[in-house]
Formats: structure tokens, sequence, C-alpha cells
């Protein structure tokens, strides 16, 4: 099993540790694509117009969309680049998200229609767009052929348990060697919008496993803490990439986390109008979807909490980085409208959310506040982009000379 090759020197050869995560949020993947642009334009005007991403994080991890994002940027080229750069994530979301979520009539007669479509007779879409772009982007491309490691969550809605499809764990065993197109697909089947997706795989013995997922939303639409965990067993298991790495030494972690926004502003939902619900309430709300909005934005902020609370207990709040916007309203806030006003209202949302202050969740009332010093999300960026670069640098030099590593 021959992986591609990879520029990212292990981090036994550095002092850090790097991890960026995106989360789910259908669409409103524009957001964090804005923010990831910005990012690798920085590390481009330090280190050369040649250099992705995926050449400067041990691992990326992703759900649901920030899945799709993930394999956008670690799948290999013919020339074992990644396919995508950054700056192409937002040009694709504006050219396929209207096929991939067709937008419906707004009359309410045909509303009605989709409505009791979607409770009846299956999910809001077919999802036949995005099974064949990723058929036709990544092919036959598997998890272990990613220019870095990642880590996609799914949910196995037979087994009833998370699924989490990492490049550490094909390094031990080829079960959950699958195609990147399959995980995906997978990855992104969100309940009541796109339908659930089954494969199998083969292991070197021609066993074989089989899939039956659903969005790993439902598990952790905030994948940053499963990325961590994912790094953290190697550690424990004594990787040889993760050399005289303490295992949880969280001041040599250095983590970007990136949300693609919420719409808690607009507390569009209360104890009063929850207890009058049913199943049918529960599920849908007007243009809304109350049960999925819980259970997604329960698992990301639960996420956020646990990993700030770390960082800051240990006395390296700086290394973490979460740049979320809990401000959106309205059809900004939707996962699936793809009308033209939409599209570039999300893109707006993200070169605004650079220029806003850099932020940390209040651990008593859940919202974003502004850290005190921290100047703006760009300028957080910046800052970490040069960590990155020196990181980068330093483990090449000590790759070329190992003694510098002892």
């Amino acid at each position: 099993m021959e992986r591609s090759i990879s520029s990212v020197q292990p981090p036994a050869f550095g002092d850090l540790i790097t991890i960026l995560s995106i989360d789910g949020g259908g669409i409103r993947g524009i957001i964090p694509g804005t923010i990831l642009a910005f990012l690798e334009s920085e590390l481009q005007a330090l280190d050369g117009n040649d250099v992705r991403l995926a050449d400067y994080f041990d691992v990326i991890g992703g759900t649901s969309t920030g899945g799709l994002v993930t394999a956008m940027l670690t799948a290999p080229n013919e020339k074992s680049r990644p396919i995508f750069s950054a700056k192409d994530i937002v040009p694709f979301y504006l050219e396929h998200g209207p096929r991939i979520f067709p937008p419906k009539s707004s009359d309410w007669l045909s509303s009605i229609a989709n409505l009791v479509k979607s409770i009846v007779m299956g999910p809001k879409y077919d999802g036949k767009y995005l099974r064949g772009l990723l058929n036709k982007l990544l092919k036959d491309l598997k998890l272990h052929q990613t220019l870095t490691n990642v880590v996609i969550p799914t949910f196995d809605i037979k087994q009833l348990q998370p699924i989490v499809f990492s490049s550490y764990k094909v390094k031990k065993s080829l079960d959950t060697d699958a195609r990147l197109a399959d995980i995906c697909i997978s990855t992104s089947a969100a309940p009541t919008y796109l339908p659930a997706h089954y494969f199998k795989t083969q292991d070197k013995d021609k066993n074989t496993l089989e899939f039956n997922l659903i969005d790993g939303g439902v598990a952790a639409n905030n994948p940053t803490l499963v990325a961590i965990s994912e790094v953290t067993k190697q550690v424990f298991g004594a990787d040889p990439d993760f050399d005289k790495i303490e295992p949880l030494d969280y001041a040599r972690y250095l983590v970007i986390s990136l949300g693609t926004g919420t719409a808690k502003v607009e507390e569009k939902y209360n104890a009063q109008m929850a207890a009058k619900w049913g199943l049918l309430g529960w599920l849908v709300k007007g243009a809304s979807h109350p049960l999925i909005d819980v259970f997604v934005q329960a698992t990301a902020d639960i996420v956020d909490f646990h990993i700030g609370v770390i960082f800051q207990a240990l006395q390296c709040p700086q290394n973490y980085l979460r740049i979320q916007d809990d401000t959106l309203t309205g059809t900004v806030a939707s996962t699936d409208v793809t009308t033209k006003e939409n599209l570039q209202n999300l893109e707006e949302v993200g070169k605004a959310l650079l220029k806003k202050p850099m932020s940390r969740v209040n651990f008593v009332t859940g919202l974003y506040e502004p850290v005190k010093n921290g100047g703006t999300n760009e300028e957080a960026l910046k800052r970490f982009a040069k960590l990155l670069s020196e990181e980068r640098k330093r483990r090449t030099a000590r790759h070329q000379t190992p003694n510098l590593s002892s």
C-alpha cells in the first residue's frame, strides 16, 4: 500500500503537532472556504505560491461539508499535489451548490408538496448530482492516498455507532481504506436532506466490511476533538512519527477549528413552543428542523467547550483558534438555500468574519466574546501562518540533519 508523497515531515522532527478542523454545515461551507483561502494565501506569501495547506498540517479533520473540503485539500492529482487549492473552494460551492441543492419553488402549494414529500417519501434531495460529482473528481482514490492525514466522521445507522475514517487507522488495518468519494458521500448524507450511503470494503485477506452511513454531524459536527483524539492515540501507541512527544502535552498542539456559522442570535425556539411539539413539530417548524438544529449545535458546542477548557487550564489558549460566527440570521443560516443572492451573502459573511475580533466561547453563556488584545481573526490567522511556516522549516532542517532533533 503506497501512500502519496507528502511534504509534511513527521512531528518527531518538529516542536508542534498541527491540526486543522472544519465543521459541517451544507452550503455554509462557503464560510470556512473563505477563511481557508486567506490562510493559504498568507502561507504562500511566506513560502511561495506552490505551497498548499496540506503541506503544513499533520491532520485535517472534516465533517459533512467539512469532510468534502478536507478531501479537496488533500486528494492528490497525478503530480502528487492537492487537486484543489484553498482558493478553489468557494468557486466550487458557487458552481456546484445550486445543483447539489437545487432551489425549490417558493409558492405555497409547491412548498407544502415538498414538505409532504420529505416527510413521507424520502429525503429532500436525491443526491445523484453530488454522487456523480464526487465520483468524477475523486475517482478511485482511497483514504491511504491523501497527502496528509485526514479524519472524517460518519455514523453507521445499522450499527448505531460513529465510524471515523482515519488515515492513522488505515496504517494498521485496511478495513476502512475506503474510496474518498464514498467517504465524502457518507459524511454528507444529512438526515432528511440526502440519502444514506451503502458500500463495502475488503481487507488484505478479502474479508468484506459493509457500511450503512449517514452524516457525521449526528456524532461530531465539529470534528476537532475527534482529530485530536486520533493524534493522541498515536502518541500513546508509541508511533515513531511522534517520538519524544508526551501524550497530553497540549502546549505542543497547534489547532485551527473553523465553524460554518450558527443562528443562535435568532433564538427561534423556546420551551413554550417545544412543550407543544410532537414528532412532526420536532422535525419541522416552518423552514427549520428543530431536532437536527439541536443535536448538530450541541455536538459542535460541547467540543469547543471541552477543548477551550483544556487549553486554558494548561495555560496555552493561544494555541487554539476557533473561528465561528453565531450571529447568522434568516436565509444565510440555512443549510441548503443556493440562490445567487444567498451564495453571495455567505461569501460576504466569510470575508466579514476575517475582520471580526478573535473570540472565545464564554463557558457560562455559550456565546463568543472578543479576546482582549487578541486582534482580528485575520491577524490571528497571520500569526498562525507564521507559526506553521516556522514549524515546516524546522522539520525540514531537522529531517535533513537528524542529530539536530535530539
